[in-house]
């Protein structure tokens, strides 16, 4: 089982939303977590909402984490790290723990923040779906590739 890390800035939607899709479409390949530079220090409700009405359950139990729990030496080795947002590709990250001689992937797949959307609850809603749809869209494409 290969261990993947989604990053953001708050973790409250989008890696949130990343970790649980990864863990439904991925099972019994990947184990996906997720975390942020600046956790908010909770999930959002639309996230929530979003990941059930698609039938994927969401984290265990669904927290909004800093990223330097996985930096530490009892942290689960890593074995590809994904921002999901801008801001954090630009943050300095922690230095990740690796496999010895273990080359470890980083990509960058970057999703509007559907938190940052104002309104009533249809367009959070409407906004919260379509990155949603982005973000599948993007973990099925790379479970698609030989090496995954």
């Amino acid at each position: 089982m290969r261990n993947i890390l989604f990053l953001c800035t708050g973790n409250s939607a989008r890696s949130i939303m990343a970790e649980a899709y990864m863990n439904h479409a991925g099972a019994g390949r990947w184990r996906a977590f997720s975390a942020g530079s600046t956790p908010t220090g909770k999930v959002n409700p639309f996230a929530l909402e979003t990941l059930i009405a698609h039938d994927v359950a969401p984290p265990e139990t669904p927290l909004s984490k800093s990223w330097g729990e996985f930096a530490g030496a009892d942290a689960p080795v890593m074995d590809v790290i994904v921002t999901v947002c801008d801001n954090a590709a630009g943050e300095t990250c922690p230095v990740w723990p690796t496999q010895k001689d273990q080359t470890q992937q980083k990509l960058h797949w970057s999703f509007p923040d559907p938190a940052a959307v104002e309104g009533d609850d249809a367009n959070k809603r409407a906004a919260f779906e379509a990155v949603f749809a982005d973000i599948r869209a993007a973990i099925d494409a790379f479970l698609s590739t030989p090496d995954s």
